[in-house]
């Protein structure tokens, strides 16, 4: 029965993954809607981190 515990290795570094390319991506975002040169990057930067950073009503 070794292939649940390889599964949950493999579940668990997918999400990590996931979890530091939307962190990367945030990031970025955040950086170009402060330093981008012209202002409709920056609200088009801004808006994209809205949309990302976005919170659900539960």
């Amino acid at each position: 029965m070794p292939l649940p515990p390889h599964l949950l290795y493999y579940t668990a570094a997918l999400s990590s993954f996931a979890g530091l390319l939307y962190t990367g991506v945030l990031f970025v975002a955040a950086l170009v809607s402060v330093l981008a040169p012209t202002p409709e990057r920056r609200k088009d930067a801004r808006t994209t981190l809205s949309i990302l950073v976005r919170r659900r009503s539960r």
